[in-house]
């Protein structure tokens, strides 16, 4: 029985999986006539900061039609996260209680809203100041003209940077609500995360004090937020913890309600 419970489970995760890949590749393939024009886009901050008239130049024989594709592919990822989150939420949701269930959804959904919002960020405000920065002081005796591959690698770098960033907050309340960490707790380390906000900083972003400034900041406010919107959650309550149980079949699903429900008449 438990092993065609684990088999069962397995093929349905391979269902989904398959699923999300499919979506992913006719949504790329929806967004390929473009995929020059997102790149585009996408070079819009850098381009911006060059001098007027200078280009980006790609030193690869087929990096010109390699790059736009992987910029497409994470165009068509982004479209497509909310039914991946989907398919997530639905492999798991059957083996969860409602309590769990009323959690897991509104952390999922904090989750993606925030790391969107660390992408849009980093974009919209980053990319301007740190180029415009970068490329003030720049020797008059160089041109400036970034490889376009390197550039990607480098935006990629900073979204995930960021996007991982903005999810301090969704961090936080987990660890408050498994009885991790307390609020007071968090409060005391409040200095020592500081401290590391901007280690990490140092570490993933370029070695110019205001591109650390630009993660660091957000990074402790965020700390501040998530310590605030821990105290909304509280620690799990010990019978919620014992209410727990492992993905089941539905059918095993419905044989354990019966089973509560027979105790709880029993006891009354």
């Amino acid at each position: 029985m438990t092993e065609d419970t684990f088999i069962s489970h397995l093929m349905e995760l391979r269902d989904r999986l398959l699923r999300s890949l499919l979506a992913i590749g006719i949504v790329f393939m929806c967004l390929f006539p473009w995929a020059s024009d997102f790149y585009d886009l996408l070079a819009h901050p850098m381009m911006r900061a060059l001098p007027e008239g200078t280009k980006m130049i790609a030193t690869g024989v087929v990096t010109p039609f390699l790059v736009p594709i992987k910029v497409a592919m994470m165009v068509a990822f982004v479209i497509v996260l909310p039914y991946l989150l989907y398919q997530a939420w639905a492999f798991v949701a059957p083996g969860l209680y409602a309590h769990e269930k009323r959690l897991v959804l509104p952390l999922v959904v904090a989750s993606t809203v925030l790391f969107l919002l660390g992408i849009a960020f980093c974009y919209f405000f980053v990319f301007g100041v740190v180029f415009q920065f970068v490329n003030s002081i720049a020797p008059k005796s160089i041109t400036v003209a970034p490889d376009i591959e390197n550039y990607l690698n480098f935006v990629l770098t900073m979204f995930l940077a960021f996007g991982v960033t903005f999810e301090v907050p969704v961090v936080l309340i987990v660890l408050v609500r498994m009885g991790v960490v307390s609020i007071e707790q968090l409060k005391n380390i409040r200095p020592y995360f500081i401290v590391g906000a901007f280690v990490v900083a140092a570490i993933v972003t370029p070695p110019d004090v205001l591109s650390q400034l630009l993660l660091a900041a957000p990074m402790c406010l965020l700390y501040e937020l998530g310590i605030f919107a821990a105290r909304f959650v509280g620690k799990r309550k010990p019978e919620d913890a014992a209410e727990y149980r492992p993905l089941a079949e539905p059918e095993t699903e419905r044989e354990l309600d019966k089973i509560e429900a027979d105790e709880k008449s029993r006891g009354k």
